[in-house]
């Protein structure tokens, strides 16, 4: 089988590890930027090089000869601590960081079995270290990232009705508004009112069922300064929602 692999471009085996990773060929055909004609020909023409009957025989003869194991798509928060040893909730200790996780999203795979963990609202109080300095330029505000600022403003505003609302089904189904508003609460209390936000990142995560957008703001708060704000965001109908978010 080393030889029918060598005869397969570059392009070709790139088309079948993101087939053997549960992508189909719309959604690789969005991660590279071709048409679902073009991924298709790319994955004929290696079922004909490497002599099988199906794309997904051909991803897993690839995938065993070049020992790669499956990607798994996260959305994972920065710079989390894990809590201290013998560290209960409550009152934080002095010198010590404090770290609240209040709420939690796991969507299931449908073509595989993946777990997509969107994480939610969580924030390490305390003085924390110094600012993070801002990047030279920020990227282009997306409606993604525009949805996600302003689901920040309701936050800071305490409308635990409204940002509730914007939320995605699947947070909405783990979720009261009574306790987001408690979670919420305890998180945003303490940080003050924003002062500054910049986008710092902005960008789409394929995984199943239909991916979903990763956007990072760093901001200034009247109690705390560079806070690193990561929001998942799903879009259901023609509006993006958010599904989890970690302050840092």
């Amino acid at each position: 089988m080393t030889a029918p692999i060598q005869t397969l471009t570059e392009k070709e085996k790139e088309t079948l590890r993101l087939l053997v990773d549960g992508h189909d060929a719309k959604s690789m055909a969005r991660q590279l930027g071709l048409s679902v004609h073009t991924i298709n020909e790319r994955l004929r023409d290696a079922r004909r090089k490497m002599a099988v009957s199906s794309s997904r025989e051909a991803a897993r003869k690839l995938r065993a000869i070049e020992h790669r194991p499956p990607e798994k798509f996260a959305d994972k928060p920065l710079g989390e601590a894990p809590a201290a040893a013998g560290v209960r909730d409550g009152a934080p200790h002095a010198g010590k960081r404090r770290s609240v996780r209040l709420l939690g999203l796991v969507a299931g795979a449908i073509l595989m079995s993946l777990a997509l963990a969107l994480l939610a609202f969580s924030s390490v109080t305390g003085t924390g270290g110094p600012p993070a300095a801002a990047p030279p330029a920020a990227p282009t505000e997306s409606a993604a990232a525009d949805a996600a600022r302003a689901w920040l403003v309701l936050v800071e505003k305490g409308d635990w009705k409204a940002s509730w609302e914007a939320t995605g089904q699947s947070f909405k189904a783990l979720n009261t508004v009574e306790a987001w508003a408690n979670a919420g609460r305890q998180v945003q209390g303490p940080l003050g009112a924003a002062r500054s936000r910049v986008l710092i990142g902005d960008e789409y995560v394929p995984a199943p069922p239909e991916g979903y957008r990763m956007v990072k703001f760093l901001t200034d708060y009247t109690n705390r300064a560079g806070v690193i704000e990561t929001l998942s965001l799903v879009r259901e109908g023609d509006t993006w929602r958010v599904v989890g978010v970690t302050v840092d």
